[in-house]
């Protein structure tokens, strides 16, 4: 009788550690779950159906914590007219993916305002601001799907041609045509089954395929061996095309032929101008560059 109730019991003290374990797991999602997202539309905000003139960042300044004067960025003023690329590039920390996501309102401005066109981010519908713009990270964001579904991922009833025209731009048909299915291939958890470089040209096919006028990209090739940085800066080049896009890079080599170079270091505006003009400034930059040359 003993060694028939002992076992049940240990299962019943066991289920009951597992429900405690889950009751606390299910506290911390549902407070994600439930949290009150602080960036909304303004009642009657205007829609953003073009984008014509340009982006105007006047004296934005910024911080994570509310009320705390350690502001990530400081009094940043910047013009970026439409269809010139800009290069942001500084030291790690120095604010650069913090400026970018203040394009698509991932964050709002604490002092200060941006504006698209002359109109405040603040008084334009969130979803039609979006749909403007492309973004393209370090880490792509692929789901458990076949190729086609993530080329297409966001956007309803698109050309099955039309899928693959964006892979050959983004320099993805070939290694597409060799997986086992070509674009019926399910790529896994997170694309783990493609490398990174793949995983890349497929975010870039994706944004090549929304043709957005904006374009963010955040060390989109950072991660990459030499070779597959090749393929993808290609296809980057092509997807920068006629459009206004904000570059964020650490190697400076990709950015020499922005329009215009910005700066940052602390949060604060250092310099901008072109690859010419700030070597000859011998300043930030200039020490940048040289680091990163070994002549």
């Amino acid at each position: 009788m003993a060694s028939q109730i002992v076992p049940p019991i240990k299962q019943l003290t066991q289920a009951y550690n597992n429900i405690q374990k889950g009751l606390a797991s299910e506290d911390r999602i549902d407070k994600i779950l439930q949290a009150e997202n602080p960036i909304a539309n303004k009642a009657n905000a205007t829609k953003s159906d073009d984008f014509s003139n340009g982006i105007e960042f006047n004296n934005v300044s910024f911080s994570y914590k509310k009320g705390d004067d350690g502001y990530v960025l400081k009094n940043i003023n910047l013009s970026i007219p439409k269809g010139k690329t800009i290069a942001l590039v500084g030291q790690s920390g120095s604010g650069k993916t913090t400026l970018a996501d203040m394009i698509p309102r991932f964050y709002d401005t604490d002092l200060g305002d941006i504006k698209i066109d002359g109109i405040s981010l603040k008084d334009l519908e969130i979803e039609s601001l979006r749909k403007q713009i492309g973004v393209v990270t370090q880490e792509s964001i692929l789901f458990n799907d076949t190729i086609e579904n993530n080329i297409a991922f966001g956007l309803d009833s698109i050309d099955k041609n039309k899928i693959i025209e964006a892979a050959k731009v983004a320099n993805a048909h070939e290694f597409i045509l060799q997986q086992p299915d070509g674009y019926q291939t399910n790529i896994g958890d997170r694309g783990g089954k493609l490398s990174g470089g793949q995983r890349q040209r497929i975010s870039i096919a994706r944004a090549i395929l929304k043709n957005p006028p904006i374009l963010i990209l955040d060390e989109a090739t950072s991660a990459l061996d030499t070779e597959s940085e090749r393929l993808v800066q290609d296809a980057l080049n092509n997807l920068m095309k006629n459009r206004t896009s904000i570059v964020i890079a650490h190697r400076l080599s990709t950015i020499v032929n922005a329009d215009e170079i910005v700066v940052i270091n602390k949060g604060e505006l250092a310099e901008k101008g072109s690859h010419k003009e700030l070597l000859e400034k011998d300043g930030i930059y200039k020490k940048l560059f040289d680091m990163q040359n070994f002549k």
